[in-house]
């Protein structure tokens, strides 16, 4: 395994702002749409007035979908943040305009993790 100290501002940097690895790392073009991909897939999540999970108890399908909503959620990095701090929450509705846009909100925060990954093997070396 490579040094920690070697990887982990790259990839600290692009959980928190997506694309940021990729800027550090002197991959522009990738990070500019990555930058665009996430948070275009946020916004609509945010426009389609999608529920921000939280995690919950219970039994152990509802424990599962909500923990890894949560996560999907919270690997946007600063836009889950600024949209938590600015007060952003919609109750979770029926209609299938919410449940995409709750979608969108999870699938922003699982393709930040893929830039993540992309960014600690660019930064390992790993990968050119």
């Amino acid at each position: 395994m490579p040094p920690i100290g070697l990887w982990a501002p790259a990839v600290a940097l692009a959980w928190l702002i997506p694309g940021g690895g990729h800027f550090l790392l002197k991959r522009t073009g990738r990070g500019i749409l990555l930058l665009a991909a996430v948070t275009g897939m946020f916004l609509c999540g945010l426009m389609m007035r999608g529920a921000m999970f939280t995690p919950q108890s219970g039994d152990l399908l509802t424990t599962l979908i909500n923990t890894g909503g949560f996560v999907g959620d919270v690997f946007s990095g600063i836009l889950y943040l600024l949209s938590v701090w600015l007060g952003y929450n919609q109750p979770d509705q029926a209609g299938h305009v919410h449940d995409y846009g709750t979608k969108f909100l999870v699938t922003a925060g699982l393709l930040n993790i893929l830039a993540m990954v992309d960014a600690y093997e660019i930064a390992a070396r790993r990968k050119d």
